[in-house]
């Protein structure tokens, strides 16, 4: 695909959220089934989980802007390695039918410098509205509207557009949902609207947990997550991924790892953070955790700081996830298959 030379990148967002309703702040395998898994499902006795980890080193062209051109062309040849077939719209239909409502689970916690990029988001959105989503069908959002509108989202709620708000503006179930170790309330944006669940977290260090990716990013849908961070939130974040109301819906998790953080984390840091240019793509969370941690410690070291381990601080909750409990995916380098593209 050509980087868009001669388009904006206002008019890239405004075709992607059809008719603006999703701006940036800034303005500036072969055939499947529908709606089928395109990669093993997570703990699939002899399965390989497949990781794809796409690169563009001129991501950002000749200054620190993303160009959104070489952002989709970026999502689509990640998406191309996970499938293994080369058409976007139609990989995009082996994820979801037209007739099903998507969230898009995103990370804005820590402000414009380290939220999951608006750009990526846009090009999602396009790639689902070609795959034959309705705009209005599909839903971005976290839990507060005022942390989206920092990361640089503009706020729709209404309309033939692609919707994007906080669970502040329509609350939490009352009733507890629970498993193992965790009872929370649910966003109702997860219960009401997300027929399809896209998780679009960031790769980031955390300062209690070791990494928030994509299995501690569903912090963001309950209404006490600060009731589940002792002990490095093991177990529970592993328990939290495993209500059926989370399960059922997962189907994807595409990391924003344009710009990553490897110290310092959840908040952002620019000191600690690097141009990683990249995305993780995967339908097994934990095997996608694993494989951003690895990144993570790579670059801990090449800043010659001591690992995760040595500072007490290792993820242990993905181990959790991967357990003969919850089986929610795997985090053994064997039965990992890595793509780098």
């Amino acid at each position: 695909m050509k980087t868009m030379r001669n388009g904006s990148r206002r008019d890239f967002l405004r075709q992607s959220f059809a008719g603006a309703a999703l701006l940036c702040a800034s303005g500036g395998a072969g055939a499947l089934a529908a709606a089928e898994p395109v990669a093993a499902k997570p703990g699939a006795v002899g399965a390989k989980s497949r990781v794809v980890v796409a690169r563009d080193e001129l991501l950002r062209g000749t200054d620190s802007k993303v160009d959104s051109g070489r952002m989709l062309a970026l999502l689509d040849r990640a998406m191309q390695a996970l499938a293994g077939h080369d058409h976007p719209a139609e990989i995009w239909r082996t994820l979801v039918r037209p007739s099903e409502t998507v969230s898009l689970k995103v990370n804005t916690l820590g402000g414009r410098g380290i939220s999951t990029n608006v750009l990526l988001v846009a090009a999602i959105c396009k790639r689902l509205q070609e795959a034959g989503v309705r705009a209005s069908d599909i839903v971005v959002w976290d839990r507060d509207s005022n942390e989206l509108e920092r990361a640089g989202f503009h706020l729709a709620m209404g309309g033939e557009r692609v919707q994007c708000y906080g669970t502040d503006r329509v609350g939490y179930e009352e009733n507890l949902a629970a498993w193992g170790s965790v009872g929370s309330c649910l966003s109702k944006i997860l219960t009401q609207r997300s027929g399809v669940l896209i998780n679009v977290p960031v790769l980031k260090d955390h300062d209690g947990a070791g990494v928030t990716i994509a299995l501690k990013n569903m912090y963001g849908v309950i209404h006490n997550p600060n009731k589940y961070h002792p002990d490095g939130c093991n177990p529970y974040v592993a328990d939290l991924n495993m209500l059926p109301e989370i399960r059922s819906r997962m189907r994807l998790t595409i990391c924003d790892a344009t710009t990553a953080i490897y110290e310092g984390g959840p908040g952002y840091k620019p000191e600690h953070c690097w141009n990683a240019n990249s995305l993780l793509v995967s339908q097994d969370p934990v095997a996608l955790d694993h494989t951003g941690w690895q990144m993570i410690e790579r670059k801990r070291a090449e800043k010659g700081l001591k690992t995760l381990e040595a500072k007490k601080r290792a993820p242990r909750y993905i181990a959790t996830a991967a357990d003969g409990e919850h089986k929610l995916g795997t985090n053994d380098p064997k039965r990992i298959a890595l793509v780098e593209v």
